[in-house]
């Protein structure tokens, strides 16, 4: 893959592309509201006529993020869907017919934050109390700080005792909020993983969301599309494996990488280091989603 290209600012982008599938925490906002520039350049897209997606990992419905996207002043009428890995999780449940889904019971323990249970109803799980009586842990959200990956170790040991398998639907390891990262659903996923524990994943980089955007967008073709956003894990390489562009956006999760002042050879060095530490290469690298 050639070397990617670095931009001082989105226009050349808007330029290039007919349609933008757009991450949304590190890219769109902090977890608390808009970064600077980001309402602008939606609107300036939206008014040239050209398809915005978003595409989340959040566990939550597609309905939940697109309530929380308006309270912190995005205008919903810019997007043609909001996709998130929940919704998509919850469809794949409603279904039953493709992996992974069809290859999980019935009883299930739900992992969630603020009690969330949107994400099993009217599918046909049963959701248990006590994790001896489940088939599978779903795992769609974890709790916010103070709470840390320890505090679940007990349920997740439970679990590995057991051999029950664990759908994630938030792949994610870390999550921008404010100028912090906080606990992710991911983090729990690989661990279990590594203790030997079985997982499937719904999500980015996964296959499933990215068949969702192209539903939304049809009748343009993968060369005319870009996917944004600042986890070269997922954002990137889910861009690189559908086929699709990627600009990578380096204010988010590794702004720790790109410190003010860097020079563009370091930031190049950077992008390469990132690329083979996580797998994903994008063809465009931008400081944000400013014009």
């Amino acid at each position: 893959m050639p070397q990617p290209q670095l931009l001082s600012g989105f226009a050349p982008l808007a330029e290039r592309y007919d349609a933008f599938i757009l991450d949304q925490w590190g890219v769109l906002h902090d977890g608390i509201r808009p970064y600077p520039g980001v309402l602008d350049t939606l609107e300036r897209l939206h008014r040239a006529g050209k398809k915005i997606v978003l595409l989340s990992n959040s566990g939550r419905r597609a309905e939940f993020s697109a309530r929380q996207l308006a309270r912190r002043g995005f205008d919903l009428s810019q997007f043609s869907a909001v996709v998130t890995s929940g919704e998509t999780g919850w469809q794949g449940f409603r279904h039953r017919k493709e992996p992974p889904f069809t290859g999980f019971g019935r009883r299930c323990l739900l992992v969630t934050r603020d009690g969330d249970r949107t994400v099993a109803e009217g599918v046909g799980l049963d959701l248990v109390d006590d994790v001896e009586d489940a088939e599978f842990i779903y795992l769609s959200g974890v709790e916010p700080p103070p709470v840390v990956a320890e505090d679940y170790s007990p349920l997740l040991d439970k679990a590995l005792a057991l051999g029950l398998p664990i759908l994630c639907t938030n792949p994610d390891l870390v999550a921008v909020s404010g100028t912090d990262l906080a606990l992710a659903p991911g983090t729990l996923a690989v661990r279990y993983e590594a203790a030997g524990g079985r997982v499937a994943y719904v999500g980015k980089p996964h296959a499933p969301v990215y068949r969702a955007c192209r539903t939304a967008l049809p009748g343009i073709a993968a060369s005319a599309i870009v996917c944004v956003g600042d986890s070269t894990a997922h954002d990137i390489k889910g861009a690189n494996d559908a086929g699709l562009a990627s600009a990578f956006v380096t204010n988010g999760i590794h702004a720790a990488e790109f410190p003010p002042g860097t020079d563009d050879e370091a930031k190049l060095a950077a992008v390469e280091h990132l690329a083979r530490s996580h797998g994903g290469r994008p063809d465009w690298v931008i400081p944000s989603l400013a014009w």
